[in-house]
């Protein structure tokens, strides 16, 4: 996946908006945009999506430090842009808000083995590590339903913005 100059700047770029967007609204506990950016993103570059997503992954750890906290992170947003990509591409638009917010309501339950082989929790303990969490990840859900109808436009102003950059 060669990149141009134009691309790697977009891309540092689209992962700085994920960066701040996270930041500016740090005030609603797990409510974000960065699930409707990774899929927008993935629907618009593809395969080239996972740069800004890792630009946006690394940004975290440098500015909120590398922690234990941050490891699921090299994962967690992979996990929704492969099932993006995995979708057909005249999928309904509600898909995309759907699955948007399964991966909120399924946060926790993706972040689990990593505390589960980082704190030695046992099959048990992962189960009630995950239910701890789950009012938490429901926020997280109905969040991600809510911003999710931001998908499409956001999509068709890529798009948009990419052919006026080309031409």
């Amino acid at each position: 996946m060669k990149l141009t100059i134009k691309e790697m700047t977009l891309f540092g770029m689209l992962g700085a908006v994920m960066y701040c967007s996270k930041i500016f609204m740090e005030f609603l506990p797990n409510v974000h945009l960065l699930g409707v950016f990774t899929i927008a993103f993935t629907l618009v570059y593809r395969k080239k999506a996972l740069y800004p997503i890792y630009v946006y992954v690394l940004l975290n750890g440098l500015l909120a430090g590398f922690n234990m906290w941050w490891i699921p992170y090299l994962y967690i947003w992979t996990v929704l842009w492969g099932v993006t990509m995995l979708l057909p591409k005249n999928a309904p638009k509600i898909v995309y808000v759907l699955m948007c917010s399964a991966h909120g309501f399924l946060f926790g339950t993706l972040y689990a083995p990593v505390q589960a082989i980082m704190f030695g929790l046992d099959f048990k303990g992962t189960i009630a590590w995950i239910i701890a969490g789950f009012p938490y990840d429901c926020i997280h859900g109905v969040a991600n339903l809510c911003v999710g109808i931001l998908i499409v436009p956001i999509v068709k102003l890529l798009k948009k913005l990419d052919r006026i950059v080309y031409e």
